[in-house]
């Protein structure tokens, strides 16, 4: 029975890692395109990962032909910038229903639960027509206020009160007796401890920025204000017939993504285990 077993759990593994190699073929395909000339991309065996020769043409073609580092640029501003005012905001709302009491606080929670199943091309217009009111239109403003109070705010809102919730309330209540007020509280003793969350939320409202497409091509016009991802875009439209080029300039955008996520995946992993564990 317990080789029976054994046998089981290898073939698992076996199809598990078979299914793993095919996805992610494709994304080292890609890699390793952007290092291949276009006499091996088009002539060579298509399947073929190793480049012969190996060289950083496409890189460097990439990088001169459009402001590759002004697109690079601004999705890092933005994805800075918004993430950080998101987390600021949301954990001052999280604390505020995770611990305070007041009159409709579980009334208004859904409506902001609600507004999650919202799709985000509801609001596509109404803020566009608001942004031109305003003059916001082809302005990195645009690009800042509506995402950090769009959905991804009810989300970490949400989020950040779950974990709220599972801290103990010891420590909170020995700093009122000692006199700090809510907002010290949060400041000097919640956030500190909020760690794990914050870095979850810090690598979801990242990649979620970083990868963000249809709210900047649609507020923005000027190239030299375009993230990387309606950079990539307008290169494409430059450059549709050289793929290493193409290859290369992607291979550049994804590569913040990966650093993130390795330098806060343990935070991330035990955010994601330790939040929403807890209920009221």
């Amino acid at each position: 029975m317990r080789k029976k077993t054994t046998s089981k759990t290898i073939g698992l593994y076996i199809i598990l890692i078979f299914v793993a190699i095919i996805m992610i073929y494709p994304f080292i395909w890609a890699i390793t395109a952007s290092f291949k000339t276009s006499a091996q991309l088009y002539g060579g065996n298509p399947l073929e990962l190793i480049p012969r020769p190996f060289t950083f043409q496409n890189y460097i073609d990439a990088w001169t032909m459009l402001p590759f580092y002004r697109f690079l640029l601004n999705s890092a501003v933005l994805s800075i910038i918004v993430p950080a005012v998101s987390i600021l905001l949301s954990s001052m709302a999280a604390y505020s229903f995770a611990r305070l009491r007041f009159k409709g606080r579980d009334a208004v929670f859904l409506m902001l639960l609600a507004v999650m199943m919202m799709p985000g091309h509801i609001t596509l217009i109404p803020n566009y027509v608001l942004m031109r009111m305003l003059g916001w239109i082809n302005e990195y403003i645009a690009l800042i206020i509506p995402p950090i109070f769009g959905a991804s705010l009810v989300f970490n809102i949400f989020f950040m009160r779950q974990y709220f919730l599972g801290m103990p309330k010891e420590l909170e209540e020995s700093a009122i007796i000692d006199g700090c007020s809510r907002l010290g509280i949060w400041w000097k003793i919640v956030m500190p401890n909020a760690g794990p969350a914050i870095a979850t939320i810090a690598i979801i409202s990242f990649k979620n920025e970083w990868n963000t497409f249809l709210w900047p091509n649609v507020v923005i016009n000027d190239y030299l204000k375009m993230p990387i991802q309606v950079g990539l875009s307008y290169f494409k439209s430059n450059v549709s017939s050289n793929w290493g080029m193409l290859m290369a300039g992607t291979s550049l955008a994804i590569i913040p993504l990966i650093a993130i996520f390795l330098i806060f995946q343990r935070y991330f992993i035990s955010g994601m285990l330790t939040s929403g564990l807890t209920g009221k």
